[in-house]
């Protein structure tokens, strides 16, 4: 079994796909807009003008599949309870990393040494959508 985050980012997944291109490095794997779909969707279940708009896609973020939509509403995007952790190998990577994610965000926990981890810190990105960003060490893992 292989569990796999799907996000729904309410008319900003493009947007979205390209912050997370240039800040992690996400490759798109699979595109797919709602004007390629063979089926027309059901009356009243997307705004008229979304034909543009992400109906799939999937990125290859490091060694992660992360799947996201545009999905059928326009609100905002509703990641309560949702984070996603970006372990990465130095504590420099985690400063350029932290840095990136939280521009135009929110920062929740400062970057900084822990008991678990030479750098952990959380935030809230410009999307909603909270991260966690910690180096990766023998005792982080055993955390986790």
């Amino acid at each position: 079994m292989q569990v796999e985050p799907y996000l729904m980012f309410n008319g900003r997944c493009e947007e979205a796909v390209d912050f997370y291109g240039v800040v992690l490095g996400a490759e798109v794997e699979m595109l797919l807009r709602f004007r390629e779909s063979p089926d027309e969707p059901p009356p009243g279940i997307m705004p008229a003008d979304w034909h543009d708009k992400i109906m799939h896609c999937a990125l290859r973020i490091g060694s992660t599949r992360v799947m996201a939509s545009d999905g059928c509403a326009s609100d905002d995007a509703g990641f309560k309870g949702v984070c996603l952790t970006a372990s990465v190998a130095t504590e420099q990577e985690a400063d350029r990393v932290f840095a990136a994610l939280s521009e135009g965000g929110h920062v929740t926990m400062p970057l900084g040494k822990t008991f678990f981890s030479p750098r952990f810190g959380m935030l809230t990105d410009r999307f909603g959508l909270g991260w966690m960003v910690i180096v990766e060490t023998k005792d982080a893992a055993l955390a986790a």
